[in-house]
């Protein structure tokens, strides 16, 4: 049997006014045909997932095609249009499939299509005709739309954030194919859309309250009738009619109760709604708190989420910590021109920098300081670990390491680069252990990583594109009503 492997995978922040281009997807990954299998076969993706599940029951993997670019603005239409281009072209090259795993982010928002995930995955339906199954995996921050669960057999949502079984799921979704297509079962999905955004500083899923709403999902795993389902906890940065959480429920050619399951579990998530209301600590606060804790402290900056899209030159918890004159402390920042500054000093040389802050003022202000450029780097380090995001080769482009008079470490890079490997420190001189304060841009996704070194994790809300207080966020094409904007919402599964 021959099975195609399709992914396309970017979360689009609508609430910043730069584009993801081509070039940001030309930087991370884009492939097509045997270049997919070199990039991602033996990777803890979830595509490596479907690569090593295929191969091991010899049937064929036929790698068709590949994008990813890390969260930024939307995607821009011409962009849009040509990684779609690039898409079919190499389907068709790819000639006849019995079936078609797919890997979508479930968040993807361009010009064109406002709801990407839905349109290629309703095109792909309609090139490889209705009897060829597609089954593939959906990152938990989806906003999942009617298109996605029309257009696929069954979607699979991962189910831990920080995303630490993606290959997991990838195997779930490959093992499904291959019962499926042995005639063994016939994957029937139905989905629920309570109108729920859940704040993003509670979509820890080992913490409560995701905790046990997930142990609700694997109570549902009991029923030898439900093949898979799955809680979709949403991207709220995302000002899209789908936003928000949604859950998924697939049952082996029994349609009425996959819609009675995944109703079941949405009523759970909206039983509990309160519970996924964010509690917010300041800035000032935060600060105050790490001060009386053992380091190192992370500082959870969840206003300049660069996994959640943010620029990641947000300087808020900088000049605060700059400001207290805070020693052993460190931050990293996107930064091309303070890197040219640093290169051009050279190593050991000491200068004013102005730091960070050049994206929009939402996110701080450039940091002025003088410092030590104490190392200069290529940037490229490698994660041997499963980590959030699952790819082991990283690159944020030539790096600079400097130091303020006061204990400041800063990392500037010319690639924005997202906290999920502590190889990012250490691959550049920097000892994490050594420090009381380390500022983290991100809100759970790192803890993977950090949690190795860091004693505490403070959850800090910042301001920016991914702010936390999501009440503060300006959207137009929402659902409404939806909580927690409007409190005074009534739903019921089935409504």
């Amino acid at each position: 049997m021959r099975v195609g492997i399709l992914a396309l995978l970017q979360e689009s922040n609508t609430f910043i006014p730069q584009q993801t281009t081509l070039a940001h997807f030309e930087e991370e990954l884009l492939a097509t045909g045997e270049a997919v299998r070199r990039h991602l076969a033996g990777t803890h993706h979830e595509v490596g997932g479907m690569f090593h599940v295929l191969e091991e029951a010899g049937e064929e993997a036929v790698p068709v095609f590949a994008a990813r670019a890390l969260p930024f603005g939307i995607i821009e239409g011409e962009a849009a249009e040509r990684l779609l281009a690039l898409m079919f072209e190499a389907l068709e090259r790819a000639g006849p499939l019995d079936g078609v795993l797919v890997a979508a982010h479930g968040a993807t928002v361009s010009e064109p299509f406002r709801d990407l995930d839905g349109h290629w995955l309703s095109e792909l339906r309609r090139r490889v005709g209705p009897k060829v199954p597609i089954l593939g995996t959906l990152d938990p921050h989806a906003n999942l739309s009617p298109a996605m669960v029309q257009a696929a057999d069954a979607l699979i949502a991962y189910r831990t954030n920080p995303h630490l079984d993606q290959w997991a799921r990838g195997v779930d979704a490959a093992r499904m194919m291959l019962d499926t297509l042995r005639g063994r079962i016939r994957p029937t999905m139905a989905a629920a859309f309570p109108p729920l955004a859940i704040n993003i500083e509670k979509q820890h899923t080992a913490e409560e309250p995701c905790r046990s709403a997930y142990e609700r999902a694997d109570q549902q795993l009991d029923d030898p009738r439900l093949l898979v389902n799955s809680i979709v906890l949403g991207f709220p940065y995302a000002d899209v009619a789908e936003m928000g959480a949604s859950t998924i429920a697939v049952t082996n050619d029994d349609l009425p109760l996959a819609r009675q399951l995944a109703g079941e579990l949405a009523g759970y998530l909206w039983e509990h709604r309160a519970d996924f209301l964010g509690t917010f600590v300041s800035v000032e606060e935060a600060l105050d708190q790490a001060a009386a804790l053992r380091g190192p402290v992370a500082l959870l900056d969840m206003g300049d989420n660069v996994g959640g899209g943010s620029p990641g030159d947000g300087t808020i918890l900088a000049w605060a910590i700059h400001e207290r004159r805070l020693p052993a402390s460190f931050a990293c920042l996107w930064d091309a021109e303070a890197v040219a500054r640093a290169q051009a000093l050279g190593v050991g040389g000491q200068g004013r920098f102005l730091v960070g802050g050049k994206t929009d003022p939402r996110h701080g202000p450039p940091l002025v300081c003088d410092a030590t450029v104490m190392g200069l780097y290529s940037g490229q380090f490698e994660e041997p670990l499963p980590r959030h995001g699952g790819f082991t080769r990283l690159d944020q482009g030539p790096t600079a390491v400097v130091r303020t008079e006061h204990g400041l470490t800063l990392m500037l890079t010319t690639r924005r680069m997202p906290p999920f490997s502590l190889r990012q420190l250490t691959a550049h001189g920097i000892d994490p252990s050594s420090l009381h304060l380390v500022v983290v841009k991100g809100v759970h996704a790192p803890l993977a990583a950090y949690r190795e070194v860091c004693q505490h994790f403070i959850r800090v809300n910042t301001p920016g594109c991914t702010t936390a207080d999501i009440e503060q966020l300006a959207y137009e094409h929402r659902r409404r009503p939806m909580y927690p904007f409007e409190r005074e919402t009534i739903w019921s599964p089935g409504s």
